[in-house]
């Protein structure tokens, strides 16, 4: 094993006795699988969210993190059982969706957004994303909040798939805009929530900017009964290669600048001006710089 060395991750520090204990926990826990893991170890260091929700997943992601490493070893994956049959692609994902739609989004309206909380819901976001999405699929870092967007007219079919996240730990140009100090920043990121997907399936007139819209209307409710944090601010990056990002400027969103091509998990800074992104954000409540900044006073 590599000498134990402070860690942070996810705007926790953890000291080398926190450490010591991780790999005391995974070294006599066996025959349990790496969630189970993970709660362990949320619950012995009080790893939770303000909601007092222990916070899984982002330790899924340390101890995977601490493996590769070679601070600890995990236990192997469990397997997917394997079906004699071969996997059906439903019916409606066997071509591309909606792609026939045209005209404008009032013709197809009211749009019907559909948060996604069971698998078959999960499979559908998944494959979507992972076909028609240029970044692909990936299990995103931290929280997150997924929702696919059907039209009710002709038909009810999916045309958008949204996926929200947690936000980048610095950006330069946003940590700027806002003005907050380091320590306001700790405290207060989590306010933020990363428009970490977006994906519109049918060329219909306007239909991105009101998946958006209505998105956006359903994230700041759900995001605060999940994690029990009020939603203050949205970002989100847009490559500049491949995008102009339209859509979130007709939608009032606000252009900061620009990244360093890094991305979140460049730590040796090997790809630097690699993958520059322009910055958006928008604000969900009046107020929301000040009370990034100083707090709700």
């Amino acid at each position: 094993m590599q000498t134990i060395k402070q860690q942070i991750f996810c705007g926790r520090k953890f000291t080398i006795e926190e450490l010591s204990l991780v790999q005391e926990i995974v070294g006599t826990c066996g025959g349990i699988s790496r969630r189970e893991l993970a709660f362990t170890v949320c619950e012995l260091l009080e790893w939770k969210r303000p909601n007092e929700r222990l916070k899984a997943q982002e330790c899924s992601d340390f101890l995977e993190l601490l493996e590769s490493k070679g601070v600890l070893k995990l236990p192997e994956k469990k397997r997917k059982a394997q079906s004699s049959t071969p996997k059906i692609i439903p019916e409606s994902l066997s071509k591309h969706p909606a792609g026939n739609l045209r005209g404008r989004v009032e013709e197809f309206a009211p749009l019907e957004v559909q948060r996604v909380q069971n698998r078959e819901q999960r499979d559908q976001f998944k494959e979507l994303i992972g076909r028609y999405h240029y970044l692909g699929y990936a299990i995103p870092y931290g929280a997150r909040i997924q929702y696919l967007v059907f039209v009710s007219r002709p038909h009810r079919e999916i045309v958008g798939c949204v996926q929200f996240s947690s936000p980048a730990w610095r950006m330069r140009a946003r940590d700027e805009w806002i003005g907050w100090t380091e320590a306001r920043r700790k405290v207060a990121l989590q306010h933020v929530v990363n428009n970490s997907r977006f994906l519109v399936l049918a060329p219909i007139q306007n239909l991105a900017s009101k998946i958006l819209s209505c998105t956006l209307r359903e994230l700041r409710g759900d995001w605060e009964r999940q994690y029990g944090l009020k939603p203050l601010l949205v970002e989100t990056l847009v490559d500049r290669q491949r995008f102009h990002g339209g859509c979130y400027r007709a939608s009032n969103w606000i252009e900061l600048g620009e990244t360093t091509g890094r991305g979140r998990m460049d730590r040796a800074n090997k790809l630097n001006g690699a993958h520059v992104k322009t910055i958006l954000v928008y604000p969900l409540v009046k107020n929301a710089v000040h009370q990034l900044r100083e707090g709700d006073k």
